[in-house]
């Protein structure tokens, strides 16, 4: 188990060793969250290392992650927690029949099984019985506040927008309090409050409530400099000429009227793609064969297949070359 950081630079070499290239104020407001034991809102564009970050926390500081991965009509079911309703029945047939062997033993007559008025032990101590912790589900929610003695894992609650507004107003008393409630049992609440990492891709605004429990940070696109370094973590393989002209050409494909810019992701992909073609340095009739590996719309693609990735490439290596 790996100690917090306990500074701004020990976040940003955490990261590193990890091989997240992060910039100093991400490093910043995730040793802040950390050392405030408060959430971590990140907001940015899909693809720009988001969800990586919780990932590469949870491994460097060996926690468990534990991940909510949020979509349209996502409900406390899915989210927190449901009753093993297969099991409670189980265990309302045990009841019955045990009552029945028992009246059996003790004469009393009983036409088939016995009604639940006739059970010897009351229907509310059953009710009480079947509605404890043994039959709860625990979804991501639950699970990453009531972890015990261990210690407290990562939580990532990913792509929140994707979610009602219904489900956002239920997060306040988790990102606040640190704790659900459950009708049946009271209120389970969590003895240390686990890393929480929350994301959004901005397709819409979070409530303001939720973002106030939270360290806010936006991650952008990273300058040349910066991609660079992240594409020799992550793809080593590639030749370093190829590199350089792939994070150029991506960084000129962001200043197009594009409907979705490549991301980071995107460009690791792109370079891995061309590796194992055997590529060593861009040229137009790869580019076009394989702009759907860097490209997601059909009509992207269409823009820049062709003269444009023909001048793109061009411009490349003359600025590569200067």
């Amino acid at each position: 188990m790996t100690a917090l950081p306990k500074s701004i630079d020990d976040t940003l070499a955490l990261l590193r060793a990890h091989d997240y290239v992060a910039e100093r104020s991400l490093a910043t407001a995730l040793f802040l969250a950390l050392k405030m034991e408060r959430p971590l809102f990140l907001e940015g564009e899909a693809g720009v290392g988001k969800t990586e970050v919780a990932k590469v926390v949870a491994r460097a500081l060996g926690r468990d992650l534990v991940r909510l991965q949020c979509y349209e009509g996502l409900d406390v079911a899915a989210a927190v927690y449901e009753w093993n309703y297969q099991r409670q029945m189980v265990e309302i047939r045990l009841a019955e029949a045990a009552n029945q062997i028992k009246n059996d033993e003790a004469g009393a007559p009983h036409p088939g099984p016995a009604p639940s008025r006739h059970l010897t032990t009351p229907m509310d101590d059953l009710a009480r019985g079947i509605f404890s912790r043994k039959f709860l589900i625990k979804r991501p929610l639950l699970e990453a506040l009531d972890h015990g003695a261990a210690e407290p894992p990562v939580l990532l609650i990913d792509e929140l927008d994707r979610t009602d507004e219904p489900f956002e107003a239920y997060l306040l008393e988790v990102l606040s309090d640190w704790q659900v409630s459950i009708p049946e049992i009271g209120t389970i609440r969590a003895q240390r409050p686990p890393i929480v990492i929350v994301t959004s891709n901005r397709t819409r605004e979070i409530h303001d409530a939720v973002k106030r429990r939270c360290l806010y940070h936006w991650v952008n696109y990273p300058d040349a400099q910066r991609e660079l370094e992240i594409v020799r973590c992550k793809a080593p393989e590639a030749p370093e000429r190829l590199s350089r002209e792939v994070v150029a050409f991506v960084q000129k494909l962001r200043g197009m009227d594009l409907f979705k810019l490549p991301g980071v992701a995107e460009t690791i992909d792109w370079c891995k793609a061309l590796t194992a073609l055997d590529a060593v340095a861009l040229d137009p009739a790869t580019v076009d064969d394989t702009l759907g590996v860097l490209l997601k719309y059909q009509d992207d693609i269409a823009k820049v297949r062709g003269a444009e990735a023909t001048a793109l490439v061009s411009q490349v290596r003359a600025a590569l070359a200067a």
